[in-house]
């Protein structure tokens, strides 16, 4: 099992910054990835950005070049580091974590914070 808790979300002006802090603690060996998902009212949970124990970083296309993805040396917490804040990024996000025992793959999520960003 893994648990993760998130921290670190708010009310933001437009082209404002955030940054968001997950903290993972439980059988944190067995994750190979870490990623930040968002949700916004009435749409589907997508993905944000990812980054593997091997250092490798998949950002979506609406982010690209404004958020950015990290995990500390321990592989404990993993970032996202949000600049030129859109109203469009206003969602709430959750931190996921993929893990892999016996060779099955598990879902682990946060419980997510908001962001809000105002136009």
């Amino acid at each position: 099992q893994v648990q993760l808790v998130e921290s670190g979300g708010g009310l933001v002006q437009a082209g404002g910054s955030l940054r968001l802090s997950c903290a993972a603690s439980g059988s944190i060996f067995s994750i190979a990835a870490m990623a930040w998902y968002r949700q916004a009212p009435e749409k589907p949970r997508e993905l944000v950005a990812l980054i593997t124990n091997g250092g490798s970083t998949n950002y979506a296309d609406s982010v690209k070049d404004r958020f950015t993805i990290s995990r500390d040396n321990a592989k404990t917490a993993v970032y996202l580091q949000m600049n030129s804040l859109k109203p469009e990024d206003t969602a709430v996000y959750y931190c996921n974590a993929q893990s892999i025992t016996y060779g099955l793959k598990y879902n682990y999520w946060g419980q997510g914070t908001q962001v809000t960003v105002s136009s």
